[in-house]
């Protein structure tokens, strides 16, 4: 891992400690319990019937950019992102590094959004599958470069008690060794976590150490149409997107002249 994950990764664990404290783990347990017949729309479902696949992130800041939409409202972007054509959303729910919040995608489902959430964060614990879970995620990230095969192997057998599905992120070759866990969606991202560089070959060069039947998602650096097209023709059935919407005054309306072109 790199400088800035491990960085993230260590204030993460003091985070999750104080998180405990506060509101500790039998309590979510038992909020689970009551939310575990619930119906979970699934989003390796919506992605595999896709015709466009996008899923369109809200994503307020970076470590490599800062702020890049402050004052907005999460809630009102997702369902903005519903009507205006995505298929699933992604919400980033750490506070340090990226500004969001759990809040954001219970504010979400509030607001009536009722397509797939993707729980962004850098999870390392179950309890933040119990999160995730109370919060109304449908799926949850999991990223192989924080994680041990084992340790991931556990969290993704905790995710699917919790009838939540889980999209694992790879982004090595190496680290699609994970893929072999059978995650319910294998992604790869084409920002390196340590440096923050992106390189959309990523995904074109490490597509074919995915099995062949995974759905799969490209993360990140997304930008046009044509890279879709491109992705699209080598298997990838998932397009995360999030700077490319949020960077403009109308994230949802940047969506809509988005797939108008595909």
């Amino acid at each position: 891992m790199g400088d800035i994950l491990d960085e993230i990764v260590a204030h993460k664990q003091k985070e999750i400690e104080k998180f405990k404290e506060e509101l500790p783990l039998v309590f979510l347990e038992s909020r689970v319990e009551i939310l575990h017949r619930s119906e979970v729309v699934s989003m390796k479902l919506a992605l595999t019937n896709a015709t466009t696949g996008v899923i369109a992130e809200v994503k307020r800041k970076s470590p490599s950019k800062g702020w890049i939409a402050r004052d907005v409202s999460p809630e009102k972007i997702a369902y903005s992102y519903q009507k205006n054509g995505a298929t699933a959303l992604s919400i980033l729910t750490d506070s340090e590094y990226f500004g969001g919040s759990n809040a954001h995608i219970r504010m979400a489902r509030q607001e009536k959004v009722y397509i797939p959430i993707l729980y962004k964060n850098f999870i390392i614990d179950e309890y933040q599958l119990y999160q995730a879970k109370v919060c109304g995620a449908s799926a949850v990230l999991l990223i192989a470069a924080c994680l041990s095969k084992e340790k991931c192997r556990d969290l993704i057998n905790k995710a699917h008690e919790l009838n939540l599905e889980v999209l694992l992120e790879m982004h090595t070759e190496e680290e699609t060794e994970y893929a072999e866990l059978e995650p319910d969606m294998c992604g790869i991202n084409n920002r390196n976590l340590g440096t923050f560089i992106t390189d959309v070959n990523n995904s074109l060069n490490l597509i074919e150490r995915l099995p062949a039947e995974a759905v799969k998602v490209s993360e990140s650096g997304i930008s046009d149409i044509d890279t879709i097209r491109q992705l699209k023709a080598v298997g990838y059935q998932g397009f995360l997107i999030g700077e490319t919407f949020m960077k403009e005054p109308d994230p949802g309306l940047a969506l809509h002249q988005f797939l108008s072109q595909l």
